[in-house]
């Protein structure tokens, strides 16, 4: 099956692009916007609205497969590809990918995306969302041509035994995280609550003891409204360097910090991401691992996640090799190709670290669909319900996708047999 065509439209994400050096630094929340002045390279705002481009690949029986090019909210932040701006990227598309694809043949993913997530222009590799949204489309224009869903096509191509069941999801609150929490234990949400604790005064408090007090409000909150008393999720907490500012990245004082943490938690496991951000990649392993190590030794039990500095596979492979984490973040927007998603999983599974396939608030639906399918095939451990901050909308997105795709395989499975 060949292209005959390929098409782009500008569109919107699911929440927005903040500019995370100014958020930690003078800015102040105003509303749903930040007042202050914008530090990172690329932003004429602290807050800017989410943009995306649809990639639309039209095949020669006119059936349509798209995906969408799509950045992390926090852009040009922890060694991240800069602002994805759409008005930027759309010529580029139209002179430059356009043309390498139409007349190709869809009969492989893995090769085109591959080609396509290495592929250079003027020298320089492309931005990381333009190979997140070509790479998407390509899955989808194989299953189509195929007639097969896109969890098919990736256990083929990747040699995975396809043993369909469901993820669990992993739902984050944004800076509501009272109301959020609450929406998330009605439904049920395997993985709660993320927190967004990005800042140490306000959210985290100067000894934690504000963190403290939220993961005591929290587990006392499922008991009073759970609808099934069974309901027993992870406890999944962002601190986005926090805890490393307020103890002085000593793992010690981390690690005392995190038993009561833990005590706090009980009966509920508990995920710190992202305990500290050192600066560097280097730096980050190796703190990860100096407090990994000490929790270890002192039998303390929390499991840390890989998210700054561990951005792109061959970030992640470091990290696991270093034995840096429990568990990885792989964000996928951060990784390009969604090819590099799915050896990301791979890696960290053969070498028995958690896989936790993630991602950001400021996707599509489309994507955010797509990847259900990568996770369907791959099983990580976890999966992001993704995009926006409203729990409600990313749940319902991610979970049906879910379900209906194990419906499916399910009908194909016995209708095989």
């Amino acid at each position: 099956m060949q292209i005959k065509k390929v098409l782009a439209s500008k569109g919107y994400t699911g929440f927005y692009f903040d500019d995370q050096a100014a958020v930690k630094g003078e800015a102040k929340g105003d509303g749903a916007t930040y007042i202050g002045k914008a530090q990172t390279p690329g932003f004429s705002k602290v807050r800017q609205a989410g943009e995306s481009i649809s990639i639309m690949i039209i095949l020669e029986n006119d059936q349509i497969a798209y995906g969408d090019c799509a950045a992390v909210q926090y852009s040009g932040a922890g060694g991240r590809d800069p602002l994805f701006l759409a008005d930027d990227f759309l010529p580029v598309i139209k002179a430059e990918i356009a043309p390498r694809l139409e007349g190709r043949e869809v009969d492989n993913f893995k090769e085109l995306a591959a080609e396509f997530d290495s592929l250079k222009i003027n020298g320089k590799r492309m931005h990381t969302a333009l190979r997140y949204g070509i790479t998407q489309a390509l899955l989808s224009a194989v299953a189509q041509a195929k007639n097969k869903t896109m969890a098919e096509i990736v256990a083929e191509e990747y040699n995975l035994e396809l043993d369909p069941k469901p993820v669990p999801v992993f739902s984050q609150t944004g800076d509501s995280r009272h109301l959020n929490a609450d929406k998330m234990i009605i439904k049920q949400a395997e993985v709660i609550p993320h927190g967004l604790i990005n800042h140490v005064e306000e959210k985290l408090g100067k000894n934690g003891e504000k963190l403290k007090e939220y993961v005591n409000w929290l587990k006392n909150r499922i008991k009073k409204i759970a609808v099934d008393q069974e309901y027993h999720p992870a406890f999944h907490l962002d601190v986005y360097g926090t805890i490393g500012v307020a103890f002085d990245n000593d793992p010690v004082k981390m690690a005392d910090y995190l038993a009561e943490l833990a005590a706090e938690a009980e009966p509920y496991d508990l995920r710190i991401e992202g305990p500290m951000d050192s600066g560097s990649r280097e730096a980050q392993i190796k703190d990860m691992k100096a407090l990994k190590d000490e929790l270890a030794r002192r039998d303390i039990k929390v499991e840390l996640v890989a998210d700054e500095w561990c951005n792109t596979l061959e970030d992640i492979k470091l990290f696991v090799d270093h034995e840096a984490a429990d568990v990885v973040q792989i964000k996928t927007p951060d990784l390009g190709g969604i090819n590099n998603t799915i050896e990301a999983v791979m890696y960290c599974k053969e070498n028995n670290v958690g896989a936790y396939q993630g991602g950001t608030c400021n996707e599509t639906d489309r994507s955010s669909r797509i990847c259900v399918n990568l996770a369907l095939a791959t099983q990580p451990d976890q999966v992001l319900a993704k995009p926006g901050m409203g729990v409600d909308e990313a749940i319902m997105i991610v979970k049906n996708e879910m379900n209906r795709i194990l419906e499916i395989l399910k009908y194909k499975d016995e209708a095989n047999k």
